[in-house]
């Protein structure tokens, strides 16, 4: 093998191999996003009654998924509209498991009990049809919440 040979053959296992060390450690955007919001909704404090889920959401959205207990994966990726990881079914009704979209893309991803969270968010959009697996809301819309703290956690709902 000639040396120029030998030299692309080590700058391309070296560029491979600097791709998957940084994808390897790399945070994806939705699991970030879910982060900053947990910290912002556990930081709202005792005054408010109520908040605006636009503030408490330190990212951009145009429209959040609540999916129902249960909701197979395949309905999720559909309603989402791609497959972006491998996420988890509810296995209680206690759950939560919300999509927050931008432009068609998922840009945060809550899932679990809220007491696990330290938080948790709910709403129900009044307009469902028995064939949709989830509550709907767009940036767009009312979006006061109630503000729980009976428990030892942040519990936001909105009926």
């Amino acid at each position: 093998m000639s040396m120029t040979r030998k030299r692309i053959v080590i700058l391309f296992i070296v560029v491979l191999l600097a791709f998957v060390l940084v994808r390897a450690f790399k945070k994806d955007l939705w699991k970030s996003n879910e982060a900053l919001l947990q910290q912002e909704v556990v930081n709202i404090g005792d005054s408010p009654e109520s908040v605006n889920l636009a503030d408490v959401t330190p990212f951009k959205w145009d429209l959040v998924y609540s999916f129902d207990p249960y909701t197979s994966l395949d309905q999720i990726y559909e309603t989402v509209g791609y497959k972006w990881d491998r996420i988890s079914e509810t296995v209680s009704e206690g759950m939560d498991q919300l999509v927050f979209m931008k432009d068609g893309k998922v840009v945060c991803y809550v899932y679990g009990y809220p007491a696990n969270n330290g938080y948790g968010i709910h709403f129900t959009d009044g307009s469902r049809t028995g064939s949709s697996p989830a509550s709907v809301l767009h940036a767009h819309d009312d979006l006061t919440f109630q503000v729980d703290r009976s428990n030892e956690y942040y519990y936001l709902m909105k009926n």
